[in-house]
């Protein structure tokens, strides 16, 4: 499960890091890569971004799962 966290973790800096040089530098990273214009996509890099958008999905996941079991050790508060 590690080598999945370091990959999901990876896609989701590449995506921080593609959107913030588009609204600091207009440069589409992604775009850039795979020969295109700013904005424009291809096959290779729609499969970048869906992989990205999965990526942060699944850290959402990882982060609610881990949300759930630090809170199942502790008992109840009790109510005031």
């Amino acid at each position: 499960m590690k080598k999945l966290d370091l990959l999901a973790a990876t896609l989701v800096i590449v995506g921080g890091l593609n959107w913030g040089l588009v609204a600091i530098a207009e440069f589409d990273l992604v775009a850039w890569i795979f020969g295109e214009e700013f904005g424009a996509t291809n096959v290779a890099s729609r499969v970048v971004y869906a992989l990205v958008g999965l990526a942060a999905v699944y850290g959402i996941a990882s982060l609610l799962a881990s949300r759930s079991t630090a809170g199942a050790g502790r008992p109840a508060a009790s109510a005031r």
